[in-house]
């Protein structure tokens, strides 16, 4: 036995505004000008740019050198360096030749892992949400460029995101809060041995980017010096997320 509904008017209006797809009409609120305008759409909500690191290159006629704290264009920033092989990444620039060449960081003669990092000297950020990172880059040979993470836990975290070979430089950008991610110890620079031996290495369960003291990256592989072998180039990074006050270690062990 079926039985008919009946809607009325305004019951049938309000079913139809809740399917609706989100869109400038559903924006409004009264005379369309005070905020809130409806929906609270996602994308209102882009963090904008905490940090861009374009790099200094070496002294005029200087074809390369070891990178250091002096080759940061943002005075905000610290370098760190890690892993056996972070002494070796190198600051480069070709001069004339390609013409347009950046000044740039090289991985080219690391003899082992090497990892590098941006630590803000005043706040950590939030990179959770619509958070992103975008960078122009250019890998060479199996390098695959990732992002790593140090939360203010102390905890390092490696995304599964990478950027692979090019056959020129390239930008591209992604979300940090929407990639998987694994432990990574740093001093070694390779993935933590985590989970069950029926897991092959434990993804990090719901990691909490809310607070992240330094962003870099790494490709976890030996340079195969200079040539067209194997080996990652960084021209710059921009981090796009909002600043966190960091709390001195002294006032979180109170």
């Amino acid at each position: 036995m079926f039985k008919s509904i009946v809607l009325s008017g305004a019951a049938l209006a309000a079913l139809t505004c809740a399917q609706q797809v989100p869109g400038s009409a559903d924006r409004q609120n009264g005379n369309g000008k005070v905020a809130p305008f409806g929906f609270d759409v996602p994308q209102d909500h882009r963090p904008g740019l905490f940090y861009r690191e374009d790099f200094k290159g070496p002294p005029q006629g200087i074809h390369e050198m070891p990178a250091a704290q002096q080759f940061l264009a943002n005075p905000n920033l610290e370098l760190k360096l890690y892993g056996p092989g972070g002494i070796h990444v190198q600051i480069d620039h070709h001069e004339g030749e390609p013409k347009d060449d950046p000044d740039f960081l090289w991985s080219g003669i690391t003899p082992a892992p090497w990892a590098v990092a941006f630590r803000h000297r005043e706040n950590n950020v939030d990179l959770s949400g619509l958070a992103r990172i975008k960078w122009r880059t250019q890998q060479t040979g199996y390098h695959a460029l990732h992002p790593i993470v140090k939360l203010s836990s102390g905890r390092w975290l490696i995304g599964e995101y990478a950027e692979g070979w090019t056959p020129d430089w390239h930008e591209s950008e992604f979300w940090p809060a929407w990639i998987r991610w694994r432990q990574l110890d740093i001093e070694k620079v390779v993935e933590m041995s985590t989970g069950t031996p029926y897991e092959n290495g434990r993804w990090e369960p719901n990691p909490d980017l809310s607070n992240v003291e330094e962003v870099g990256f790494t490709d976890m592989m030996a340079g195969s010096g200079h040539g067209q072998g194997g080996w990652s180039r960084i021209d710059w990074v921009e981090v796009y997320g909002n600043p966190v006050k960091r709390i001195a270690a002294s006032s979180k062990a109170k």
